[in-house]
């Protein structure tokens, strides 16, 4: 008896599950457990939106619930991509939508921008001409290729001064990110380098050419490549608008031109693109962040409903009337004033010290009173525009015996021993990596830059041969003994039955004897490689532990965060830009003085200047319940000995019904 089948037709890019056409159709009450605004922004899921949330908002809060309605009204999660600027922040948003509603949010396609390129540009390497096992370059490892470059070019006999690698890294990275000319760049931030413009783009041309032969990409190429991708191969943009249906983006206001740009082309025909941020908040335009990104959105989608969240779940009024103060000079902004349903609190507090000895012991001494209060280590923060400013306050501490960690300085993955291991690594995964070979070779004894530069272009011609392997390197007799017990080992870890951890375990007892003859500190150095060894574990295979480190680095290294007092409570000091995003119950501002802050360097440009006061706003937004702003009357300068100061132009223009006003002098 022949079967009978009901058929479906199932309409292409619709999902099956039926969607809720009321809020009483959902399990979460969206409407009584958000704000209004939030609400608003959650239930617009169609075409593009553009949501300002000002500082302490709850626009993490917003960004989940968004999440958790979409999987709820049906949409496939893996149709929904969440970028945000840390792969932490993804996770934890995605962890957070999954506890309001199942595990279906954690399928959510969620990352950085870079995360996101570097996945895509893994399944469709072969379109832009490379191998599927690429190596990803992080900065310093990019500015050691153009300083090899450079130098075969023969610029470092150069009579007159020529750009540094670094200089010349970020005159590159920046036409890039900003998509512009390197002419543009040098005659706007390095005109003092105009006469070598011909040379720069020389030395770009030559560090292109050594990246695809040694299938090398930096970080910007990630982005590039996905956006060349995008506009030109009509195949993979139609794969892109397929997989991708919803669009979401946080910290719009951070993102550069190339980013952007990026976003248009992934929400194709839909244009469910919803972008959240605060342009008051926009402070890394030395990264390339473009302020006129979140500015111009409306431009971009002249469609766009734009949703402003104010209430402020953080900060007293008292501190919120502060900080509308500092912005509302701005010109160029969304209008918005924060208020909170909290307590109005204590009123801020502007300190004017004789000097940086007194301002600085007026914080040690307001630390420890608040520290008698209750209020512990943990919850004070003082921060300040540049790290030396805070130099003399480190002394003050010291004195007074009160423990602090200072956030701002070298990364962990920036340590010279942690990038030793990571060449090892990388020259496993990818062998034709000349830099890695480079680094490596130097570690043994007896080689020098001529001798590892030699033994590299043996290597690279094999590998071009296709003959290449580590083994037939240990029956070489032409290859020096020195090297006898590296090829060993790394023909050893080179099995692909092995974990990154197990590869590691075979390296470590080999460099770990290198460590202690390098470097006089080594037990400190010891600490970091057991790090090193367990973050290694969290992972199965080794290009993704690479391609995590490059993209997503640990920040905090035994070697480099020891602070004097190295007790488990600690006061944080930290730049303004470090400290983004954080809070703390009570925030000292430092040196707000006229000439450091906005310092004399930005203010050249009446959007440099616009900048600074951004900078200054997202300080004091950090506060919740206290907030203490001082500066010097008299400074110390090495070129015109003690000068008189006065408060930065930031704060002289707030009504004084907004602080208390305070002078210290000697007693």
């Amino acid at each position: 008896m022949a079967k009978k089948y009901i058929l479906k037709r199932v309409l292409p890019d619709e999902p099956v599950t039926k969607r809720p056409i009321s809020d009483v159709d959902f399990k979460i009450d969206y409407k009584n457990i958000l704000n209004p605004a939030q609400y608003e922004a959650v239930i617009n899921t169609e075409g593009p939106v553009l949501v300002i949330a000002g500082a302490g908002t709850g626009k993490t809060q917003t960004l989940v619930y968004r999440v958790a309605r979409l999987v709820e009204m049906g949409v496939n999660p893996q149709s929904i991509l969440l970028l945000t600027f840390t792969r932490k922040a993804a996770q934890e948003m995605l962890r957070r939508a999954a506890a309001l509603i199942d595990s279906r949010c954690e399928k959510v396609s969620g990352g950085t921008f870079h995360s996101f390129a570097n996945l895509i540009l893994r399944k469709f390497a072969n379109r832009i001409g490379y191998p599927s096992n690429f190596t990803i370059l992080d900065q310093s490892d990019a500015e050691d290729v153009i300083n090899l470059i450079r130098t075969n070019l023969g610029y470092d006999k150069q009579k007159k001064r020529f750009p540094k690698k670094q200089t010349l890294y970020d005159i590159i990275s920046l036409s890039i990110n900003k998509q512009c000319s390197i002419e543009e760049v040098v005659a706007l931030q390095y005109p003092q380098f105009l006469d070598f413009i011909d040379d720069i783009k020389l030395i770009k041309v030559e560090y292109e050419k050594f990246k695809k032969k040694n299938a090398l990409l930096d970080y910007d190429d990630l982005l590039l490549s996905l956006k060349e991708l995008l506009e030109k191969d009509e195949d993979f943009r139609k794969y892109i608008h397929k997989s991708y249906k919803y669009i979401m983006v946080d910290e719009y206001q951070d993102t550069n031109k190339l980013q952007a740009e990026i976003i248009k082309l992934i929400g194709g025909t839909s244009r469910n693109i919803m972008v959240v941020g605060d342009d008051s908040q926009s402070i890394y335009s030395f990264r390339g962040a473009n302020f006129k990104n979140i500015i111009d959105f409306p431009k971009d989608f002249p469609d766009a409903k734009i949703i402003t969240i104010e209430e402020n779940y953080r900060s007293t009024q008292a501190i919120l009337n502060f900080t509308n103060q500092i912005i509302a000079l701005m010109k160029e902004k969304y209008p918005k004033t924060l208020y909170t349903k909290n307590e109005y609190g204590v009123l801020p507090q502007i300190i004017a010290a004789q000097n940086t000895t007194l301002e600085s012991k007026f914080v040690v001494d307001k630390v420890l009173e608040l520290r008698e209060e209750g209020i512990a280590l943990q919850d004070i923060a003082v921060l300040f525009r540049s790290g030396y400013i805070s130099y003399d306050l480190e002394i003050e501490l010291n004195k007074a015996g009160i423990p602090y960690r200072k956030f701002g300085g070298i990364k962990f993955i920036e340590t010279a021993h942690i990038k030793d291991l990571i060449s090892f690594l990388r020259i496993l995964n990818n062998p034709v990596d000349k830099i890695s070979w480079f680094r490596v070779l130097q570690l043994l004894s007896g080689i020098g830059p001529k001798k590892a530069r030699s033994l590299t272009d043996e290597i690279e011609a094999a590998i071009n041969h296709n003959n290449f392997s580590f083994k037939s390197f240990l029956d070489d007799k032409n290859v020096p003994e020195s090297t006898f017990d590296l090829f060993k080992i790394l023909n050893e870890a080179s099995s692909k039955s092995l974990t990154p951890a197990d590869k590691l375990t075979i390296i470590l007892p080999f460099y770990e004897k290198i460590l202690r003859e390098k470097y006089d500190d080594f037990p400190k150095r010891l600490k970091d490689l057991e790090i090193f060894l367990a973050i290694s574990e969290r992972y199965r295979s080794l290009s993704s532990f690479l391609d995590g480190l490059a993209l997503e680095p640990p920040t905090q290294s035994v070697y480099d965060i020891e602070s004097p007092g190295s007790e488990d409570e600690f006061l944080t000091l930290s730049t303004i830009h470090s400290a983004k995003g954080l809070e703390w119950h009570s925030v000292f501002v430092i040196g707000v003085v006229e000439g450091f802050f906005p310092s004399t360097r930005s203010s050249e440009t009446y959007e440099d200047i616009e900048e600074e006061r951004r900078l200054l706003y997202v300080a004091c937004t950090r506060a919740k319940r206290n907030l203490f702003i001082s500066y010097p009357l008299v400074m110390f300068s090495r070129f015109e000995g003690l000068t008189y100061s006065k408060k930065s132009r930031f704060i002289a223009p707030i009504d004084q019904e907004y602080y208390e006003e305070w002078i210290i002098n000697e007693a």
